[in-house]
C-alpha cells in the first residue's frame, strides 16, 4: 500500500479539486460544439468494427495508470467520430429520441453523488426526487399519482417489472412457492401479434415457456382483435388453463398502432385478468390532441410501461413502471433479509426502491427526467410530441406524393414505405420478391451512408422502410428532404441489381 504517512493515501483514480475542473470545463466545451454542429455531421460514419478497432488501438490491459487528463486526451474526438448519433436531426431509426442535453449534466451531477437508490437511507434527496418522478409521469398521462412505479433501464424492464406483478396478483395459487405450473394448469399471457419481442423473454426467463403466450391475429388496421381475445380466452379457461394477463399497445414498435384499448380494458374488468398496456413508446402520444382517443383508456390499466428515453427525450437509459395498486410491486418484489436496515419507524416512511423492482443496487436515472420535465413542463412536452406527429404526417404525405414510393401506414409518429422504380409493377410474386430485396439492400445503404437513419418492418410478408420520428431537432425542411434522398439512394441501388 502507497502511502505518504499514516493519514494519508495515494489513490490513482482520486483527482484534486483543480484538475477535475480543468478536464471537465474543456470536455464541457468539446460537448456544446458537438452539439452545436450535430447538423452538419454524418448520422453516422457506418464503419465496420474492424475499422474501428484500429481507431482505438489494439493494445492489452496497461499495467501503470495515466494522469485523467491524458486518459481523456483525444477521447471526445474519438467518440464523436465513430458514433451514431440519435440525436441527429435526420435520425428516425429505431425508437430512441434526441437526448436533451440537461439529461447529459444530470447525469454527470448524479454520477458525482454517486447514490445507491435501492435505500432510501442511501439515498435520502435521490429516492425522494425519483418518487416525485414516478408521480409527474402518471400525472402527465392521466394515471393515478397514488399509483407505484419504479424507474428502470428501457421498455424490456419496465414491461418485465410489470409482467411479473401481474402474475403474482392474478395467480391462483402460492406462486412464490410453487412455482408456474400447478397440476398440469399454466399462466396464460394474451398479446397481439404485433407486440414487441419483449414477452418472448418474459415467457421464457420466468419459467413460463413461450406456450404460456397467446398471440391474438389484428384486423386489417394492424389492431387486436378482441373477438378472437375472447374465444382464445374461453377456450383456454374450457381446457383447465389459468389466463391471467392481457397486454395491450399503446404504440406498436413496428407501426406505432394503438390497440383497442377501451374494449381490451372492458374485457379485462368482466373477466377478472390484469391489463397492461405497453406504451414504452406511444403513451407519451397521449399529450397530443392529435393522437388517437383509445390512448385515454391507458388510465384503467392496472399497469403501463413507458420510456422517458423514447419520447420524452431523456438521455438513455429510462424506463419506467406504473402500477396502479403499489401493494403488487410490494407482494411481487419486496424481501427483507437481516443485512437490510432499511425500515424507518414514521407516519410517512421513506420509499426504499429495492421492493419494487428486480435490482437492488440501482443509479440515479430520475434525476435527468426530473430536470427534462421541469425545464419542458407539461406544455413543452404535448408541444414537442405533436410536433413529431406532425411532422412524420408531412413525411409520409411527401412520401406518398413521390411517384417512386408506395406508403404503408402512418400512426402517431411512424411511417412504412418502400422504393418502388417506376418500371416495377407491385402485385406479382416475382415483382414482391425483387422489391423486398431492393428495400433490403436500399436500406442498409442508407444506414452505411449516414445522410439519414431509417429502419425497416415487414408487413404481410412485405419488406418496408420505417421512420420514427422522436426528435425535437427534426425540422420540416429534413422531412420533406428523406423522398428524394431515398430515391436517389434507390436508383443507385436498383441499378447495381440490375
Amino acid at each position: 500500500m502507497s502511502t505518504s504517512n499514516n493519514h494519508e493515501r495515494n489513490s490513482p483514480l482520486e483527482m484534486t479539486a483543480e484538475a477535475f475542473r480543468t478536464t471537465g470545463h474543456d470536455l464541457v466545451d468539446q460537448i456544446a460544439d458537438l452539439l452545436d454542429g450535430l447538423r452538419n455531421r454524418p448520422v453516422t460514419p457506418g464503419e465496420p468494427p474492424t475499422m474501428i478497432r484500429v481507431a482505438i488501438g489494439e493494445r492489452g490491459l496497461p499495467a501503470h495508470g495515466v494522469s485523467a487528463s491524458e486518459a481523456m486526451a483525444g477521447l471526445p474526438d474519438l467518440l464523436f467520430d465513430h458514433s451514431l448519433f440519435n440525436g441527429h436531426p435526420r435520425f428516425w431509426g429505431y425508437i430512441t429520441s434526441s437526448a436533451a442535453p440537461i439529461g447529459a449534466l444530470a447525469d454527470m451531477l448524479a454520477a458525482a453523488v454517486n447514490p445507491n437508490v435501492g435505500g432510501a437511507v442511501l439515498s435520502p434527496l435521490a429516492s425522494e426526487i425519483e418518487a416525485q418522478t414516478i408521480r409527474w409521469l402518471a400525472e402527465l398521462l392521466g394515471y393515478p399519482t397514488t399509483c407505484g412505479g419504479i424507474l428502470v433501464s428501457g421498455g424490456n424492464m419496465a414491461n418485465f417489472v410489470a409482467f411479473l406483478a401481474g402474475r403474482q396478483a392474478k395467480a391462483p395459487w402460492d406462486i412464490k412457492t410453487h412455482g408456474v405450473v400447478d397440476h398440469g394448469r399454466h399462466l396464460i399471457t394474451y398479446v397481439s401479434a404485433e407486440t414487441h419481442t419483449w414477452i418472448d423473454k418474459a415467457a421464457e426467463l420466468f419459467g413460463q415457456g413461450r406456450e404460456s403466450v397467446r398471440w391474438i391475429p389484428v384486423d386489417d388496421d394492424l389492431r387486436m382483435r378482441v373477438d378472437l381475445l375472447r374465444d382464445q380466452i374461453e377456450q383456454d379457461r374450457a381446457d383447465g388453463h389459468v389466463p391471467i394477463m392481457v397486454v395491450g399497445a399503446a404504440g406498436t414498435v413496428g407501426t406505432g398502432v394503438v390497440d383497442p384499448l377501451p374494449e381490451i380494458a372492458a374485457l379485462c374488468r368482466e373477466m377478472d385478468l390484469w391489463f397492461h398496456v405497453d406504451g414504452a413508446y406511444g403513451a407519451p402520444a397521449i399529450l397530443s390532441a392529435d393522437a388517437p382517443t383509445e390512448l385515454l383508456a391507458m388510465r384503467e390499466a392496472d399497469s403501463i410501461a413507458m420510456d422517458p428515453h423514447k419520447w420524452l427525450y431523456a438521455p438513455l437509459e429510462a424506463g419506467c413502471t406504473l402500477v396502479r395498486d403499489p401493494n403488487h410491486l410490494l407482494a411481487a418484489y419486496s424481501h427483507h433479509p437481516v443485512y437490510y436496515k432499511f425500515d424507518e419507524v414514521s407516519d410517512q416512511p421513506a420509499v426504499n426502491f429495492y421492493e419494487y423492482g428486480l435490482q437492488n443496487s440501482r443509479g440515479f436515472r430520475a434525476l435527468k427526467v426530473w430536470l427534462g420535465l421541469q425545464q419542458a413542463g407539461r406544455d413543452g412536452m404535448a408541444q414537442m410530441v405533436s410536433d413529431d406527429i406532425r411532422l412524420s404526417r408531412a413525411m409520409h404525405e411527401a412520401l406518398d406524393a413521390h411517384p417512386e414510393f408506395e406508403v404503408w401506414t402512418q400512426h402517431l409518429s411512424i411511417s412504412t414505405f418502400r422504393y418502388v422504380p417506376p418500371e416495377i409493377k407491385p402485385g406479382t410474386p416475382d415483382a414482391n420478391d425483387y422489391l423486398n430485396a431492393l428495400n433490403e439492400q436500399l436500406l442498409e445503404r442508407l444506414q452505411s451512408e449516414g445522410e439519414v437513419f431509417v429502419s425497416n418492418h415487414v408487413i404481410n410478408g412485405q419488406y418496408l422502410l420505417r421512420a420514427c420520428i422522436v426528435n425535437f431537432r427534426t425540422t420540416m425542411a429534413d422531412v420533406l428532404a428523406l423522398p428524394e434522398i431515398v430515391a436517389r439512394v434507390g436508383r443507385e441501388v436498383h441499378a447495381e441489381m440490375r
